[in-house]
């Protein structure tokens, strides 16, 4: 249960995001300083987390003369490898913060889950496959959700802001390569490195294309850090570090339906706190999203069931 629950910590922690970010806007900051300052946060949160882990291993290895952990180990070629799959999540955040400006949060959140279908799309050319009939009529509930979360099936379009539905759907697609890559990038070294190296990549990213002004003319110290400190705590730090904990024990299945907790909480406080109005027919348009987010899990434990079932019987 403590990693179903770390998992589910995790999501809800990306689900604030919108709305501290939305916050931050309406106090005049700039999406280079909101993005800076979280990544800036979450680097040094990171790296103090490692210089903890290494300080909290080195006393019982000293006392006991065992030969140090080789997790921390990391060749040159392994940081730079990390830092570049570190560059996706930056580009999300830059992208799904832009769409902020443009459309509300409830369905700037709906336009990032289309991460989804966005990944089975780029595994199935990968692997030169046609989706299965499951996967199919999962694609059909999360587009038939989305549909009626982002209010077209009773607002229609004519009040959409395509540049902001546009900034939406790249976020999508810039962190369906997080996924992809992020996996594969040294699989073999600790969660706290691998984490510290993929911010230090994505902060150095964010820097280069927005410089980090905010450091030298008191922007930071006149109200931009506790927007930048949530960000980087509830964005950059936490949710990577409770994944490590988590995923592992519980399997990337169901870390997908207890992930996707994420979007009722970034809606939820769009209606509360940014008081977004959010309709019934929005609300059911979520919870199919969430449904087509669950059903490759459910298909799969069925599809188990029945092999255990049929082989119970040989």
């Amino acid at each position: 249960m403590k990693y179903k629950l770390s998992v589910l910590l995790g999501a809800i922690c990306y689900g604030i995001l919108s709305t501290i970010v939305t916050k931050a806007y309406e106090h005049g900051y700039s999406l280079g300083e909101v993005v800076g300052s979280q990544l800036l946060t979450g680097f040094v949160l990171a790296w103090a987390l490692v210089l903890v882990r290494k300080g909290w291993k080195a006393r019982p290895q000293s006392a006991a003369g065992a030969e140090p952990r080789r997790d921390g180990k990391l060749s040159w070629k392994q940081r730079v490898l990390l830092m570049a799959a570190g560059t996706p999540t930056a580009i999300t955040g830059l992208l799904y913060y832009e769409s902020l400006r443009y459309i509300p949060n409830s369905l700037a959140i709906v336009l990032l889950f289309q991460f989804t279908w966005i990944g089975v799309l780029m595994q199935a050319i990968a692997r030169r496959q046609r989706p299965g009939g499951g996967m199919l009529l999962t694609l059909a509930v999360l587009l038939g959700g989305t549909l009626m979360a982002a209010g077209i099936a009773d607002q229609g379009l004519a009040g959409l802001n395509w540049r902001g539905v546009a900034y939406g759907l790249t976020s999508a697609f810039s962190y369906s390569l997080f996924i992809l890559f992020s996996g594969k990038a040294v699989p073999s070294g600790h969660p706290t490195y691998r984490s510290a190296w993929m911010i230090t990549g994505g902060m150095l990213l964010v820097f280069v294309l927005f410089p980090p002004a905010f450091l030298f003319d008191g922007a930071l110290w006149a109200g931009l850090l506790p927007f930048g400190f949530m960000l980087g705590l509830f964005g950059a730090f936490l949710p990577p570090v409770l994944y490590a904990i988590g995923v592992p024990r519980i399997g990337e299945g169901l870390t997908g339906i207890l992930g996707a907790s994420e979007l009722p909480v970034a809606v939820l406080l769009a209606a509360a706190v940014l008081h977004e109005q959010v309709t019934v027919l929005q609300w059911a348009g979520v919870a199919l999203v969430l449904l087509g987010v669950a059903l490759p899990e459910l298909f799969g434990r069925l599809r188990k069931k029945s092999t255990f079932s049929n082989g119970s019987y040989i």
